[in-house]
């Protein structure tokens, strides 16, 4: 599967009307974008924001609580910050993330 499928994940939900659209990797069509650059100071950030919607922006901050705590990630390291890059980066342009081997979904009654 690649990253681009969308396969598994929610669809799209219609947001507003106007404004700025990118063609999203994620869902593979045009989508509202982000507002702003998630983080200025690295290439990555402006490569989402060209090509990155707001759902998918979304769907890849639940996916990054999750390994922050599956790997009880330290945000303060520079090795943490660089593992969620590279995660980040796959997640979007690559293969796709993959959640934490041991991780087990939460389940709800």
């Amino acid at each position: 599967m690649g990253c681009g499928s969308g396969a598994g994940f929610p669809p799209p939900q219609e947001e507003e009307k106007g404004g700025r659209t990118v063609f999203c990797v994620k869902f593979q069509k045009e989508l509202p974008g982000l507002d702003e650059v998630p983080f200025d100071n690295h290439p990555l950030g402006q490569r989402i924001y060209e090509n990155v919607s707001k759902q998918a922006w979304r769907m890849w901050l639940e996916h990054m609580k999750i390994l922050l705590n599956e790997y009880r990630l330290n945000l303060g390291t520079r090795e943490a910050q660089e593992f969620l890059l590279q995660q980040m980066e796959e997640y979007f342009f690559g293969e796709g993330a993959a959640l934490p081997p041991e991780y087990v979904p939460p389940r709800y009654k």
